[in-house]
């Protein structure tokens, strides 16, 4: 069983994805004042978003989800209108490798990477738990082949984190790893902050209490609660005529709900975006072999680069 893809001027995307939209967001020509989160899928973005979005708010998260969007808006699916019209300071979040990414020298990137055995376990969650993906009954076993075989939609991982690896230390851009941002939430949201703007570093040296809100407000348990419902409740359910007729909705959203109404599926009031935002989780899904064949292409992958460094638990030397 293979999730309902396509490919567009040779790049695979979700079949739900308005062929237009995407290629209209790849010809975005950004401004100087903007910011990109990018991270190949499931590598940590909706918490990225969360902490930016805190600070950029000064410790107040958004009211409504709605707010979420517009403050934090997905140009690969929504396309440049949206961020166009996007309140300032925001934050753009992508999925594009480096060589697909709108860029600017003026514009600030910052790309999370995670560990490959997790984010392909979390993908796959997130591939089963999207109706438009039309795979709810694929197994683990099948979404490893379509993994390690980099045939996911914005494809191979490792091609994806090496195009950004080399970027690593441009002066635009801040290269995080998710595992360490988990280790130390607090350091992680400084180093944002300072990325951002000298200004929102200071917030934290006047408001003893600042650092103790954002690492509140974009906790696992709280970004479950503001984002799983809103996730279902446009994309788990089948789309009414009031949805499709709102002037407000982008092309690229509008696209996908006209697909969901063409497929069937059981409806999910809820969709676990969030699920579990913890690190080892594909301990439990990965047999011996599977972990073999994907550590075997990590360091395949990975050579001549010093990519190790930033997961070294994976490449200790063993007896």
């Amino acid at each position: 069983m293979t999730p309902s893809y396509q490919v567009v001027d040779g790049f695979r995307i979700a079949k739900a994805f308005s062929p237009d939209t995407f290629r209209k967001a790849l010809s975005y020509k950004p401004r100087n004042d903007d910011l990109f989160i990018v991270t190949f899928p499931k590598c940590g973005t909706t918490w990225t978003q969360h902490i930016v979005i805190n600070i950029l708010k000064r410790g107040i998260p958004p009211e409504t989800f709605k707010e979420f969007q517009r403050l934090s808006p997905f140009l690969d699916i929504t396309g440049p209108g949206v961020v166009e019209t996007m309140p300032r300071p925001g934050a753009i979040k992508t999925h594009l490798p480096f060589n697909l990414q709108p860029y600017s020298p003026q514009a600030k990137y910052i790309y999370v990477a995670r560990n490959p055995f997790d984010c392909c376990v979390s993908f796959y969650h997130h591939t089963k738990e999207f109706p438009f993906y039309q795979f709810s009954d694929g197994t683990f076993d099948e979404y490893f082949d379509i993994f390690i075989n980099g045939q996911t939609d914005y494809g191979d991982y490792f091609d994806h984190l090496l195009s950004w690896y080399e970027h690593r230390e441009d002066p635009n851009v801040l290269f995080l790893v998710y595992e360490k941002m988990k280790a130390d939430t607090q350091a992680a949201v400084l180093k944002i902050a300072k990325f951002l703007n000298q200004e929102y570093e200071h917030m934290f040296l006047k408001d003893e209490n600042l650092m103790e809100r954002i690492i509140r407000h974009t906790s696992v348990e709280n970004m479950k609660k503001s984002t799983n419902e809103h996730f279902g409740s446009f994309f788990g359910l089948s789309p009414n005529d009031d949805q499709l007729k709102d002037p407000e909705l982008p092309e690229g959203l509008k696209h996908i709900l006209e697909f969901m109404k063409n497929i069937e599926f059981t409806p999910k009031p809820e969709i676990k975006i969030v699920r579990k935002g913890i690190v080892g989780d594909w301990k439990g899904h990965f047999s011996l072999p599977q972990s073999n064949r994907l550590m075997a292409k990590f360091r395949q992958k990975i050579q001549g680069t010093d990519i190790d460094k930033l997961w070294p638990e994976f490449f200790v030397a063993k007896d």
